[in-house]
């Protein structure tokens, strides 16, 4: 449980540092707590425990670097590591499904975050508006341990750190505010429509191929490359994280900054949508 170690030692200094309230520490102290507890739950008993987390990602790196580099002979060189397109492809991929797992799962397992804890959300001093963000922050946290290990093969196969590697956090902001969004939205309305998990499925199914991960954004007609590297967050943050972690060159700054609104604007109406739900919820569960 390193990575969770490492996280309530940054949160500890944080507090320490920024002029927040008492009353918002508090529920930042809950959320840790139920984070934490959330994490050890899932591989509590298990031998390879947290390492868990890294069997989803690789499985799909390992098929879709199958399919689309061998099978498709799908092309694709980045600066330093021209001398393996195969090797380049992978992290390339791997690169792009980082923020997505981490988004998809945090989504799911919010929109459930709810129905399932029905005797918290009949404590009257039990603050509702973190439940959804446990299972968010646990997959984010989660996603770092693929993230280190990119940095690790990306150091390996092109001899070098990209400096780019300290502006992670730029993307991480619009990444988070935008699943924190949805994930309110859904877990708001689960309670009232238990449909909403089979629905997001479905939509996220048609939002993965509609993001550039599995290929590159230059495949995409040019008529349709502005409308989705512009107005799809996840393209952008995807392109993002290559720029950073792989190029070491920044060149969406542009559909950055849009997506960060994007994100800004559906988290401001997916906790204000989960705020006038919210006094139903004890009456429904």
């Amino acid at each position: 449980m390193r990575t969770i170690n490492v996280f309530v030692r940054i949160s500890s200094k944080l507090k320490r540092v920024l002029p927040i309230n008492e009353q918002w520490w508090t529920k930042f102290d809950l959320l840790r707590t139920l984070v934490r507890r959330d994490l050890e739950a899932r591989y509590k008993g298990s031998v390879l425990g947290n390492l868990w987390s890294l069997v989803n990602p690789l499985s799909q790196l390992l098929i879709y670097t199958y399919v689309f580099s061998i099978v498709l002979k799908v092309k694709l060189s980045l600066k330093g590591l021209e001398a393996n397109e195969s090797v380049s492809f992978g992290l390339w991929l791997f690169a792009g499904l980082l923020p997505w797992i981490a988004f998809s799962t945090g989504l799911v397992q919010s929109a459930g975050a709810v129905v399932n804890q029905p005797n918290l959300v009949k404590k009257v001093v039990f603050p509702l508006s973190l439940l959804p963000l446990v299972p968010i922050f646990s997959a984010f946290i989660e996603s770092s341990l693929g993230l280190i290990m990119l940095i690790f093969f990306v150091a390996v196969f092109s001899g070098n750190l990209h400096t780019t590697l300290a502006l992670l956090p730029l993307v991480w902001i619009p990444q988070l505010l935008l699943t924190a969004g949805l994930g309110y939205l859904a877990a708001g309305l689960t309670v009232f429509l238990r449909d909403i998990p089979q629905t997001l499925n479905v939509i996220l199914n048609i939002w993965f191929y509609a993001t550039p991960i599995v290929y590159p954004a230059t495949s995409i007609p040019e008529s349709w490359q502005s409308w989705i590297l512009w107005l799809n967050p996840l393209a952008a943050i995807a392109e993002v994280y290559r720029d950073f972690v792989l190029v070491g060159e920044v060149k969406h700054w542009g559909e950055l900054g849009v997506a960060f609104t994007i994100s800004g604007i559906i988290f401001f109406i997916g906790i204000l949508t989960y705020r006038k739900l919210r006094p139903g919820f004890a009456d429904v569960l």
